[in-house]
């Protein structure tokens, strides 16, 4: 018998129409198909009543680290995955060449999530703690880069940590080479900017459309994209004018609310929104995509603003066509959420306090056509 799931009485949150309206969802063999067709396939139809909750194509977190065991920071995939709501995870550089069969055997291969990677341009990854490219012996070579990337589809594009704890006396050389490794496999950069060296007006300048600049809203006091008049750097503004995609990121240090509101007031590029969820910041102050996409909400982004950053904008950068979509005959990963009218105080990486009046919930996974996982969250939102 085929198997089929109609998703009814939800409010259907689609960025790619830019509507939130209240509509079924169907599901066929795992994949979206028109509701109003699926009982001339002879399905055997189950229902899902979502009635209170909305319900969004699988949300994509597009950096964490879940290489668990092997690196110290390692958190188990479906904690921060289909647990928490969100369908597609990407591990952010855990693992290098020399320990990518392990990542894929021991994480990918195990996971009830969909696990993809950026490719660390260490060898080492992050196995062997931080400060993985101040050996420039450890880079990854050009053909070597071809090989694991001719053979491994779950690799979306390559890591680099440009911080001066993590290049050490190497400045803009792992940078460089990063750029000339994806430049030769047509893959973008996700680049992590952090305390200099080096310093961001060198860095910004060398991505090109569908680079990644995580933890772009960060708050300290060097290499910031915001000048010290509260407008974007020239080199920031170039950057995005080009196509480059500037992420969240939130992570335990790498998040301002502050820098986020100036960004918010003054421009109207699109962004995305990642948790940088590992083994020490779960329980503060990130604790899931969803509650940095709430932190992101009380600063007054719309609903669909956020879904859109957490499903639309990564999967259109990373040429994800099966994710991110309702479009019919694309892989059926849906994600149904509450949004719950509450008073909490959250913060961000510096600290700062911010009194919310709704937060982001999970309610049902679904990938693959297939419920996989249920929260027993019991108090549905208030749609306004």
């Amino acid at each position: 018998m085929v198997e089929a799931i109609i998703i009814k009485n939800g409010y259907v949150v689609d960025p790619e129409v830019s509507k939130i309206q209240k509509r079924d969802i169907g599901m066929l063999n795992g994949k979206f198909i028109d509701p109003t067709i699926i009982e001339s396939y002879g399905a055997d139809i189950s229902y899902i009543d979502a009635n209170g909750s909305y319900v969004a194509p699988g949300f994509i977190d597009i950096h964490t680290h879940v290489f668990k065991d092997y690196t110290t920071l390692g958190i188990e995939a479906d904690k921060v995955g289909i647990n928490q709501g969100v369908t597609t995870i990407i591990d952010a550089g855990s693992a290098g060449l020399d320990n990518y069969a392990t990542f894929k055997q021991k994480v990918i291969n195990t996971s009830k999530t969909e696990v993809l990677a950026f490719l660390n341009i260490s060898t080492k990854g992050l196995c062997n703690e931080g400060g993985e490219l101040a050996n420039p012996n450890d880079l990854m070579a050009s053909e070597e880069a071809r090989s694991i990337f001719r053979t491994e589809p779950s690799l979306v594009g390559l890591k680099a940590r440009m911080s001066g704890s993590v290049v050490g006396n190497n400045g803009l050389y792992p940078l460089l080479h990063a750029r000339k490794l994806a430049d030769d496999l047509h893959v973008p950069i996700m680049v992590h900017i952090g305390n200099p060296p080096p310093l961001i007006e060198e860095i910004l300048p060398m991505l090109r459309k569908g680079d990644i600049v995580t933890h772009a809203f960060h708050g300290k006091p060097k290499n910031k994209i915001i000048t010290p008049h509260q407008e974007l750097t020239s080199e920031a503004i170039n950057c995005l004018n080009r196509g480059v995609l500037f992420d969240v990121g939130h992570g335990a240090a790498s998040f301002s609310f502050k820098t986020l509101s100036i960004y918010k007031e003054k421009y109207n590029y699109p962004f995305s929104i990642s948790s940088d969820l590992h083994v020490r910041n779960y329980e503060s102050p990130v604790g899931s995509l969803m509650q940095t996409m709430s932190k992101v909400r009380g600063l007054g982004y719309s609903l669909l603003e956020v879904v859109a950053a957490v499903t639309m904008e990564p999967a259109k950068t990373l040429h994800l066509t099966e994710q991110g979509t309702f479009a019919s005959g694309t892989r059926a990963d849906v994600t149904l959420f509450y949004e719950t009218d509450v008073c909490m105080e959250l913060k961000d990486s510096e600290g700062e306090p911010m009194i919310v009046e709704k937060v982001i919930e999970p309610y049902l996974t679904i990938r693959e056509g297939k419920k996989v996982y249920e929260s027993n969250v019991g108090t549905k939102s208030q749609r306004n």
